[in-house]
């Protein structure tokens, strides 16, 4: 199989890094972190390099391009440990707009996402929920011509910056039935929203948003809302693979040159043939890593069933090798690998957050089982 890339997409990856190598340094990262962990004018250099609109049709300002380039920015903003909301945003959003949502609302919104005008982000966990996407105990009810949510979301990315909310919300069925979800739209100031934003552990902003029968348009009715989530999500998990992948690459780089640099009895330690041993696990496992994400990207446009079950695959794989690549290079450079001084450290606590965004390796580990197990059940 062929996995050389076009030369626009070597243009586009050169780009990005460009981007975030002059602009995007550690410096500016901890300042943007002590300020909260969300810039502006971050994200409007994004948004004028077109990063915005790499996933909006042409028709309404955007480049309309695919999986494969996502997945080529998003290594170059996991090499730079990136704070902004760009899957969240220009990935997961504006995707469930132009493939799920009315002609009106894409014509209200996309161009606006696209220009980095608007963030409109997914707001989907709960704090009961475990992973479970089916699991939505925030209800929505028509009244009036229109509708109304209720109810609250956990951990949404920049929530309290945000100008409106993708809510998922039951309109019939119990709390864990797969039937009965449908897809809302909320706008931040929609009477009965309220925002508690707090940093997260990477460094990153999320917020706590609450729903009182805040006003809502919807996007994806029940008879198509948790497949429509769960096209989000599987977006959301192909990115951050290949978010986690370039920031392996990156903190796989500074641990190589660490122990080039670093000596002991008069030479570098990377000369060290128990040292040299673990660093060739590390890329073993890097690579293993970068393969996956290429898998979980190629099959974003399959069937749903083939779909999830690569998506669990590759979440399992990164998982793990997150966890290894971060935990040696944090040996491998001894105490100072985990001082907030060094950006190694940011590298691991990114690593660590990634592992456990849209449900962790034991969570998709029990996936792939179960899917395994239906794919068994068929051909016995």
């Amino acid at each position: 199989m062929d996995f050389d890339f076009t030369d626009e997409q070597e243009q586009l990856r050169d780009a990005v890094r460009k981007w975030v190598d002059k602009a995007y340094d550690f410096e500016r990262r901890r300042a943007i972190v002590k300020a909260g962990g969300y810039s502006k004018e971050a994200w409007g250099e994004m948004a004028e390099l077109g990063l915005m609109g790499l996933a909006v049709p042409e028709e309404h300002g955007g480049m309309g391009f695919g999986p494969v380039e996502a997945m080529v920015v998003m290594e170059e903003l996991g090499r730079g440990i990136v704070l902004e909301p760009y899957a969240a945003v220009a990935l997961v959003a504006a995707g469930v707009l132009r493939h799920h949502a009315p002609a009106e609302v894409q014509s209200q919104w996309l161009p606006r996402i696209a220009s980095g005008e608007a963030l409109l982000v997914l707001a989907h966990q709960e704090r009961e929920a475990r992973y479970v996407l089916r699991h939505v105990s925030t209800t929505a009810r028509s009244q009036g011509g229109g509708w109304t949510v209720h109810g609250a979301k956990s951990v949404v990315p920049v929530g309290d910056e945000a100008d409106a909310y993708i809510v998922p919300a039951r309109v019939a069925g119990a709390v864990d039935a797969p039937e009965g979800i449908a897809l809302f739209l909320v706008e931040r100031s929609a009477t009965g929203v309220t925002t508690r934003g707090y940093p997260l552990q990477d460094g990153g902003r999320g917020a706590e948003v609450q729903f009182q029968d805040a006003p809502a348009t919807l996007l994806v009715g029940p008879e198509g809302g948790l497949d429509a989530l769960e096209w989000a999500a599987d977006v959301a998990i192909a990115a951050q693979c290949a978010e986690a992948v370039g920031t392996m690459d990156k903190l796989f780089a500074l641990t190589v040159d660490y122990l080039n640099t670093r000596k002991q009895f008069g030479v570098p330690i990377g000369t060290f043939q128990a040292l040299r041993h673990r660093v060739a696990d590390m890329k073993m496992q890097l690579e293993l890593a970068r393969s996956m994400s290429y898998y979980a990207t190629l099959k974003l446009g399959e069937e749903p069933s083939q779909r999830r079950r690569a998506i669990s695959q590759a979440k399992v794989q990164l998982g793990q090798s997150m966890r290894f690549v971060g935990q040696q290079s944090v040996q491998l450079h001894g105490g100072i690998g985990m001082t907030d001084e060094y950006v190694g450290s940011h590298y691991f606590k990114r690593l660590t957050c990634l592992e456990l965004s849209f449900g962790d390796t034991l969570h998709h580990l029990g996936e792939v089982s179960a899917r395994m197990q239906d794919t068994a059940g068929v051909f016995a």
